[in-house]
């Protein structure tokens, strides 16, 4: 442990560079509360969202990261912001008028439209937790509902109240004119409607922690700011979070990022130092967008699940937190191969370089496993496609032929990669695939490639196929070679992009690829 700390030390792997801030800032006492506490916070206004996703993965792969460094117990606490108001109804639910009845009342009041759950803020949360639990994530949950009103909340709320005129100064410096004019950071529950008022306070007691306001109606009423009977506008509830569990790290979006010194202003107003944190980029749909739960673009955990493991997400996840990338469907294939590809390298390298290989961080540092995938899975994509596969057993037909002690049992990351692959080909790749006629080099290239087809006797060697193919490239003058490898895989697969083609034709068969030459030149392919 003692050799593996000192190379972690010394780790550019970027969860081990957060971490050594978090060691230097701790030292090597434990903090009063007895342990260092991570925290990712979750709004449940719909359902789960992958970016949630990728919070509680971080935090998870930092948090990792510092127990190799330091021997301070860690805890990491999932916070469900439940006791917001609804303020619209969701799309996808069902009986949405029913819901409107229930506008700005907090989630965890509204009925679940659903019927499974206590209300809708329950639904959400144990959506957010199931998914959460799929990836076996170690985290304790805390809702904000029950952290309000059980009184856990009190003395930081009392703490508000005294110091209420320091935290509106810093509020109302990032606020417009004609907000300022209402805003408070209180933000009382009528005691009977039931609803979240955004109204401002007349006054507020520090004495008696208590907050005096009118109604829509102009009714007067005083409440204590303890109990449930108020909540914190959201910012300075991100903050008094900070304060009263004493969090030590937080990873956000860089759209929190401009109210960062806002939360740590109110942290330290409140008597906590503030948390280090950690800003990520935002993901990005196909368009370029920011993807959102509330628009619905991009992919959901479940959509990215559907096509392949919760291994490959992870490592889509780890890789350049602080670069913004687009989350879409055709990112799949490549995380797939990508994160195998790690899995395959990990037994043969020194400490240092497994330490920065995403895999560790993945698997939390523990027994990372072997890969089985003997076929890549943008090669089986492939397959399905020239194969027009519609079950796994057709790719195993072909797979068996190439590497005949794989099957099922023995390869199981393979077979669910197999299984994948089909619904990727059928859903994604089939619907877009153009072919193309060649053009007269390209046909006496082709040609040429495919009667030293005819005459091979290398057997399913990938490399000597590959270097057979590359040499029909250069014979017929294509320079970039990679446009020889373009018209390949336009006439033959129907796409611009392709396998390693040697590899593809050990796959598919030196006969196979023969009559598939032969159907591309006769113009069956093109006419498809």
């Amino acid at each position: 442990m003692t050799d593996l700390r000192e190379i972690a030390a010394a780790s550019k792997a970027w969860p081990f560079e957060e971490a050594r801030k978090l060691v230097k800032r701790i030292g090597a006492t434990p903090p009063e509360k007895g342990h260092v506490l991570f925290e990712t916070g979750y709004g449940p206004s719909g359902l789960p969202h992958i970016g949630t996703f990728g919070e509680v993965a971080r935090t998870t792969m930092v948090r990792r990261a510092f127990e190799l460094l330091s021997d301070i117990p860690t805890r990491l606490i999932c916070f469900s912001d439940d006791l917001d108001g609804m303020r619209k109804v969701p799309g996808g639910v069902p009986d949405p008028q029913a819901l409107a009845q229930h506008l700005q009342k907090p989630l965890t009041d509204v009925p679940d439209p659903f019927g499974t759950h206590d209300s809708f803020g329950a639904h959400n949360n144990a959506m957010l937790r199931r998914f959460l639990d799929t990836f076996g994530f170690q985290y304790d949950f805390v809702s904000a509902t029950e952290f309000y009103r059980s009184g856990r909340f009190d003395d930081t709320l009392r703490r508000a109240a005294e110091r209420y005129d320091e935290i509106m100064a810093v509020m109302l410096k990032s606020l417009r004119e004609e907000r300022r004019q209402t805003y408070s950071i209180f933000l009382p529950i009528h005691p009977e409607t039931g609803r979240v008022l955004y109204v401002p306070m007349k006054h507020v007691d520090a004495a008696e922690g208590t907050v005096t306001f009118d109604d829509e109606t102009g009714r007067e009423w005083t409440l204590p700011v303890t109990g449930g009977n108020v909540k914190l506008q959201w910012k300075p509830d991100f903050a008094a979070r900070w304060a009263a569990l004493g969090v030590d790290f937080e990873i956000y979006g860089k759209d929190h990022a401009a109210n960062t010194p806002i939360y740590d202003g109110i942290c330290r107003i409140l008597g906590h130092t503030p948390p280090e944190h950690y800003v990520y980029e935002l993901f990005l749909d196909e368009g370029g967008q920011k993807i959102s739960k509330t628009s619905g673009n991009g992919i959901s955990i479940d959509e990215w699940l559907h096509y392949a493991s919760t291994e490959s997400l992870s490592y889509f996840m780890f890789q350049k937190p602080r670069t913004a990338k687009r989350l879409h469907f055709d990112v799949i294939p490549k995380a797939v191969d990508e994160y195998h590809q790690q899995l395959r390298a990990y037994p043969d390298q020194e400490p240092a370089q497994q330490l920065a290989n995403p895999v560790f961080h993945i698997h939390g540092g523990g027994d990372v496993p072997a890969s089985d995938m003997v076929v890549s899975f943008a090669m089986l994509l492939n397959l399905a496609s020239v194969s027009g596969a519609e079950e796994t057993e057709t790719l195993w037909g072909f797979i068996r032929r190439y590497a005949p002690g794989a099957s099922p049992e023995a390869n199981p990351q393979l077979d669910r990669a197999a299984a994948a692959a089909v619904r990727y080909y059928n859903d994604f790749v089939k619907p877009q695939k153009v072919f193309r006629r060649p053009d007269e080099r390209e046909r006496g290239a082709i040609a040429d490639l495919r009667d030293r087809l005819a005459a091979w006797e290398g057997g399913a060697d990938a490399e000597a196929l590959q270097s057979a193919v590359f040499a029909v490239g250069k014979a017929h003058g294509f320079e970039p070679l990679r446009d020889w490898f373009r018209a390949l895989y336009e006439v033959l697969l129907g796409q611009s992009q392709g396998p390693r083609f040697g590899g593809f034709v050990a796959l598919y068969g030196v006969e196979e690829t023969v009559a598939l030459i032969d159907r591309a030149l006769d113009g069956d392919r093109a006419a498809t």
